[in-house]
């Protein structure tokens, strides 16, 4: 659910259908990958310090499963820091992809879900019916918005 929010609020940000919600320092843009590095650190020293059980740390794993979604959200810049956001979207649409059939693939074995189960399912139904929508809808917009910067960033920084 956390890489889809942030995938959905990137894309309108970048359609310019939400107003720039990015944190920037200066001139540098703070990317969401920083946020969950952060969190991962705090939750691991959370636990090594702390060691929780039961509720404690179902809440540690919550927070560690947004962390390492807010991290491998921004997966390709582990590996280089240039590149267009177009290679990103081909990444975004294989996510939307595989969690959509992930769902069919769970989809029959749902009668034996509890309740929480299936309300987790739908949410997540939503959710990507929802991202899946953003996505398209920027996809649109972007090439216009964003398409020609991003070229020239990509030139400027090539060898």
């Amino acid at each position: 659910m956390t890489f889809i929010l942030a995938r959905t609020v990137v894309l309108l940000i970048m359609a310019r259908r939400i107003p720039n919600l990015y944190l920037f320092l200066r001139d540098t843009h703070v990317h969401h990958l920083n946020y969950g590095i952060f969190l991962l650190a705090a939750v691991g020293a959370y636990l090594l310090f702390r060691a929780p059980t039961g509720n404690s740390a179902r809440r540690a794993a919550f927070a560690y499963g947004i962390a390492m979604a807010l991290t491998f959200d921004e997966f390709g810049m582990w590996l280089h820091l240039g590149g267009s956001y177009w290679q990103r979207a081909s990444i975004d649409a294989t996510a939307v992809v595989a969690a959509f059939l992930a769902l069919i693939a769970y989809a029959r074995s749902i009668r034996t879900f509890e309740s929480r189960h299936v309300r987790a399912c739908i949410a997540l139904a939503v959710a990507l019916l929802v991202f899946g929508a953003a996505l398209y809808d920027a996809s649109i917009h972007i090439g216009n918005v964003q398409g020609p910067r991003l070229r020239e960033l990509e030139l400027a920084s090539s060898p």
